[in-house]
């Protein structure tokens, strides 16, 4: 009879009812991840609706227990010393997902990849939050603002002006002295300038190699490495080199 007592005591209207708006705020978060990450596993990305759904769902979990401490360890507490503070679970999400979103930035060289992903891993955070909150409208508007971001912006980017850019390696033969203006002339000779404050030099066994960013002076001169290729083979004393788009 008292362990009857105890159980009927546990499962209070209250708790049960509080179980219920958690469960389907953690649906309606889940869902909203889900939506998100099916963009980024559209386009290939490594982070997919897997993981943010489950970033989505877990901020929302982690705002939303500090909402009912009344509820907790299946007591109704009536103590009004014992306020946990939201805001403070709001800053451990964000500080956790700050790890999450750096270990997806990948940098080789002068490209860097994944900035997008990472961005969007800490809007998906948000909309948890605000789901969480519940501030289900500012959510939805959320999810599909990030929405129309990752996919119409780009559109909208890719047909305003911009200078694509390429990173270059140049490996001179061994006791030659490049010269500043003739590596610019025969980037120029491609529309192509060189960004400034971007150039490294190195000098290995008698060899100096130059690596810096070149930027095309119009978008249409941005897929013609291969001009610029022929261009580098005709160079005094230039023994090797390499060109890549340099993305972010």
């Amino acid at each position: 009879m008292d362990f009857e007592a105890a159980l009927f005591g546990y499962w209070t209207y209250a708790h049960l009812m509080a179980n219920v708006l958690i469960v389907l705020n953690l649906l309606g978060a889940l869902a909203l991840g889900l939506v998100l990450g099916y963009e980024r596993s559209f386009h290939g990305r490594a982070a997919g609706m897997r993981t943010y759904g489950l970033v989505c769902m877990v901020s929302a979990g982690i705002v939303l227990v500090s909402g009912y401490p009344e509820l907790w360890y299946g007591l109704q507490l009536a103590n009004d010393n014992f306020r946990p503070d939201p805001t403070r679970s709001i800053q451990g999400i964000v500080t956790g997902i700050g790890f999450l979103c750096a270990g997806v930035i990948m940098k080789d060289g002068f490209s860097i990849s994944g900035l997008t992903t990472a961005a969007s891993i800490w809007t998906v955070s948000a909309v948890g939050i605000l789901v969480g909150v519940g501030l289900y409208v500012a959510a939805i508007v959320m999810t599909g603002g990030a929405i129309l971001c990752m996919t119409m912006v780009a559109k909208l980017e890719a047909r305003l002006p911009s200078r694509p850019a390429a990173a270059v390696m140049l490996k001179f033969r061994q006791g030659y002295s490049p010269s500043v203006e003739a590596v610019k002339a025969a980037i120029g000779n491609r529309g192509y300038i060189m960004a400034q404050g971007s150039i490294s030099i190195a000098h290995h066994n008698g060899q100096t190699e130059w690596s810096f960013v070149v930027l095309a002076e119009d978008r249409s001169l941005g897929g013609t490495l291969p001009h610029l290729y022929a261009e580098l083979l005709n160079m005094e004393g230039l023994e090797d080199f390499n060109l890549a788009l340099a993305r972010n």
